[in-house]
């Protein structure tokens, strides 16, 4: 099978490591696999290290529209906005069908060439049933899919981990690690760390991004001596197997990568039921929840959490099997069905 994966974003956060886990292990499984990406993107070096792997670099979605690019491709697979506009012109000038992978819960745009490259697609898949219900409010007849995103691993430094150990030395440490957006919740953290300043002075959190919202959140956070700003972070692997805890409070979600890739690493989490978070958050078992916006909650079990040794080792154990289920070997097989059934039709 050939499949040509599309993802144009420059950067390199949760989707584009989604888009990489999924090819790494395509690659493995025998797939002859080419990427069309964004020259300015990490994914490019990342994306050079599999031999199987051809790749076209790509500046913009008008562009790299060849017919030898998918001639021998079964199907185009994309991974985000941009892509999707790249993927239709294909279809429409090549005849090369395509899926969607959709990794965010806004609701669709109205723009008439959004809703012809969604209409045209072979299947949309959601990473979550919120994602899910937002395709399936804008195009009722194509075929929907749920597929959840896999966990990405980390590499770990021993010696990085010992020095934020050291650091926060007799401190219980919880960390909330995302882009400082608005939607991400991080106002909510700190106000649950100004909670918790008093009656629980072991408890520290460090904020692990950074965004246009981060000044804003240091002046709420002004005077708080239990939290700390680290900025953004390559080393996500150190700081998970240093952590206590994660916190995930966002107002909205596609599903939460971060939290999947906490609890693989053996870390109870707490979420916001918003989005897709309850999808891989089942409440007392897998993990926490607390309604969006809802300092107080988040503070009381955050407390419970750090008190009670025998609640976080229920809940440890209910986020590896979580994970577990996200393994990209199952999702890598979920999506092989799919494509099949694109192939076939």
């Amino acid at each position: 099978m050939h499949i040509c994966h599309v993802n144009l974003a420059s950067g390199f956060s949760g989707g584009e490591r989604q888009t990489l886990t999924l090819i790494q292990q395509q690659a493995q499984m025998g797939y002859q696999l080419t990427a069309v990406v964004n020259p300015k993107s990490p994914l490019v070096d990342e994306l050079r290290a599999i031999p199987q792997c051809q790749i076209v670099l790509c500046p913009h979605y008008t562009r790299q529209h060849g017919r030898s690019i998918t001639a021998t491709c079964d199907l185009i697979h994309v991974h985000e906005g941009r892509a999707i506009y790249w993927a239709l012109f294909q279809h429409l000038l090549h005849r090369v069908p395509y899926i969607v992978t959709r990794r965010i819960d806004n609701p669709l745009k109205k723009k008439w060439l959004s809703q012809l490259a969604y209409r045209k697609a072979s299947a949309l898949v959601g990473l979550s049933s919120e994602i899910v219900h937002q395709l399936e409010k804008r195009h009722p007849d194509a075929k929907l899919v749920k597929i959840p995103s896999s966990p990405v691993t980390y590499p770990v430094s021993q010696d990085k981990v010992e020095q934020i150990n050291a650091h926060f030395r007799g401190k219980f440490l919880v960390i909330h690690a995302a882009n400082m957006y608005a939607h991400k919740g991080f106002d909510v953290t700190i106000e649950a760390a100004r909670l918790l300043a008093d009656t629980s002075p072991d408890i520290q959190f460090c904020l692990l991004g950074d965004g246009k919202e981060r000044a804003s959140l240091e002046g709420q956070a002004q005077g708080l001596t239990n939290v700390q700003f680290m900025g953004k972070q390559t080393n996500m692997g150190d700081w998970f197997a240093a952590a206590d805890l994660l916190v995930h409070p966002s107002y909205t979600e596609g599903l939460g990568s971060v939290i999947l890739e906490a609890m693989t690493a053996g870390l109870p989490v707490i979420g916001a039921r918003a989005g897709g978070i309850p999808d891989i958050i089942g409440h007392g078992v897998t993990g926490h929840l607390i309604e969006p916006g809802n300092a107080n909650q988040l503070a009381q079990y955050i407390a419970d959490i750090a008190q009670q040794d025998a609640l976080r080792a229920h809940l440890i154990k209910g986020s590896h099997q979580q994970a577990a289920a996200c393994d990209i070997s199952q999702t890598a097989i979920t999506y092989q069905d799919l494509y099949q059934q694109v192939i076939t039709h």
